[in-house]
């Protein structure tokens, strides 16, 4: 059941977050279904899918720093920046649900998060991907979009 308040609040898979770089695509699918659940879940499931994209959010910020301090990325003080901030609300929100703060504060995040990831998708992701993919293939990735959205 849906909370009416997030009702139009829907955060779906499209081909449109496609970056060309095939594990990087694969965790911001993931990114993206956590969140869309922690918008559509009823508030007694928010605290565990916080749960759930806290260690996400984790692994996947671990990953792209990794890959950052590999290849020396250019822009990576920046990139890695807006990563731990992300994560530092996400601490912030998990301690005020602990303190038994109003569970709708996570889905706060959830909102907030899904305004959030397509910018930074668009530009430090996406130069991101372009970096790695040209570091290893040689030159920038071709991502074919059909412009479709899944839900999962």
């Amino acid at each position: 059941m849906m909370n009416q308040d997030f009702a139009n609040a829907a955060f779906e898979w499209t081909d449109n977050f496609k970056l060309g770089h095939a594990a990087m695509d694969d965790t911001h699918q993931e990114f993206v279904e956590i969140v869309n659940r922690m918008l559509e879940c009823p508030p007694e499931e928010l605290a565990q899918h916080l749960d759930e994209f806290a260690v996400h959010g984790e692994s996947h910020f671990s990953q792209e720093n990794t890959w950052m301090q590999e290849t020396d990325f250019p822009s990576m003080k920046c990139h890695i920046d807006e990563h731990a901030a992300v994560m530092k609300s996400v601490h912030e929100v998990r301690q005020l649900l602990a303190d038994g703060k109003d569970p709708a504060i996570a889905r706060g995040l959830a909102a907030e998060l899904a305004k959030w990831f397509p910018g930074h998708a668009d530009y430090l992701d996406s130069a991101l991907a372009q970096w790695l993919v040209k570091k290893s293939q040689g030159g920038v990735p071709v991502v074919l979009r059909r412009n479709m959205s899944f839900k999962s």
